[in-house]
């Protein structure tokens, strides 16, 4: 409370400084600063375009201002807005399902991309919801320069904090989103959606995304395991070290390790959007290595279905994606056979997505936390 009141004081302070021709650029440059070290990343971005607003060149002020976005603004949209075939794919549902008559609601709208081609599919109304007030305000500019301004609205906010008719003027017609991560739930697509079905959609809303799977697969690959373990190195051992290692999973191209494969791909989970809540959910599988080696960890993606017949994936045999893999490493390896099958238990909490491994009757829990 007394850095909100110690906030406003400043930026109070420095209205009247530049009204009188005296900013106080230096102390406002200092508050960013500290706000930045605090990781109020948001905060600091705006001391330091107040900063801007006075001294459009000021270096220290520009570089403030680009590390504190660079905190809050994930570096992946880059790479997202280069996937071409992730964007074809979808501009073709999104055209195959809008109707000038639909009231669009774009979810996680980043740039405004998906927005934008739901416009150009013919929808003359669409609500852009994006949380990051820094992105938010690009996607309004991004927009406005494409010429679609007249149709489509952004909103700043989390979705699950919009309302009828404050935020959309009715329940929305057809969703659209992309909150999903190399694991398929990391975003929250699933309680996204739910709250969307119950608050913001109409009752015969078309989603998109409709669906999707997650598939697993054994893997073998040392160099996987290193980069989540550690042991004896140079003289020393490092393997306390470990306990600092991640107990869920992490994204990597799999192609770019030297692994192979030891079982074939199951099917873990499917969800269908239309119905599944983020309620958590528990399943095991008996699996039959295909070929006998050391099982460092277990790879899984997804498959998402956007409408029937138009569907994407991040499986490791499609490299041209900008998802990765997802990976979890078991925090010992286990040793497998074709005539011993191990038991695969997979669970998801409505957001992350975690296994357990029991090979010849020990029970190895594999990163990722309890139910």
């Amino acid at each position: 409370m007394e850095d909100d009141v110690q906030a406003g004081s400043l930026i109070d302070a420095a209205e009247a400084r530049r009204e009188a021709g005296r900013p106080n650029v230096e102390g406002l440059i200092d508050w960013g600063r500290a706000l930045y070290e605090e990781g109020r990343y948001d905060e600091a971005a705006k001391a330091f375009e107040f900063v801007l607003g006075v001294e459009g060149g000021n270096w220290r002020a520009l570089i403030g201002h680009n590390r504190a976005i660079r905190r809050s603004v994930p570096r992946w949209h880059w790479e997202m807005l280069h996937d071409e075939l992730r964007s074809e794919l979808y501009d073709k549902a999104i055209r195959h399902v809008v109707s000038p008559e639909h009231l669009v609601l774009d979810v996680g709208a980043g740039s405004g991309l998906l927005s934008m081609m739901a416009a150009r599919a013919g929808a003359r109304q669409i609500v852009a919801c994006e949380a990051q007030h820094p992105v938010a305000e690009v996607a309004r500019r991004v927009i406005r320069k494409a010429g679609h301004d007249d149709v489509i609205t952004v909103v700043p906010k989390m979705s699950t904090r919009m309302r009828v008719p404050e935020d959309l003027p009715r329940r929305a017609d057809v969703l659209v989103t992309e909150t999903v991560d190399c694991a398929l739930l990391g975003e929250g697509i699933l309680p996204t959606i739910a709250h969307a079905r119950d608050h913001l959609l109409t009752d015969d809303a078309i989603i998109l995304p409709s669906g999707g799977r997650v598939f697993a697969q054994l893997v073998e690959s040392p160099s996987l395991y290193r980069k989540n373990h550690v042991g004896q190195l140079y003289g020393f051992d490092l393997t306390e070290f470990n306990q600092l290692s991640s107990i869920e999973y992490f994204d990597s191209r799999l192609r770019h390790h030297e692994h192979r494969m030891l079982s074939e791909p199951i099917e873990v989970f499917r969800f269908d959007f239309y119905r599944d809540t983020a309620e958590p959910r528990r399943a095991e599988f008996v699996v039959p290595p295909s070929a006998a080696g050391t099982c460092h960890a277990v790879v899984f993606w997804f498959e998402l279905d956007l409408v029937p017949g138009i569907s994407l994936t991040n499986s490791p045999s499609t490299p041209n994606t900008h998802w990765k893999q997802a990976i979890q490493c078991l925090p010992v390896p286990i040793h497998v056979q074709p005539d011993e099958p191990l038991l695969l238990d997979a669970r998801h909490d409505g957001v992350h997505m975690h296994f357990t491994a029991v090979a010849s009757g020990v029970r190895t829990p594999m990163d990722g936390g309890a139910e």
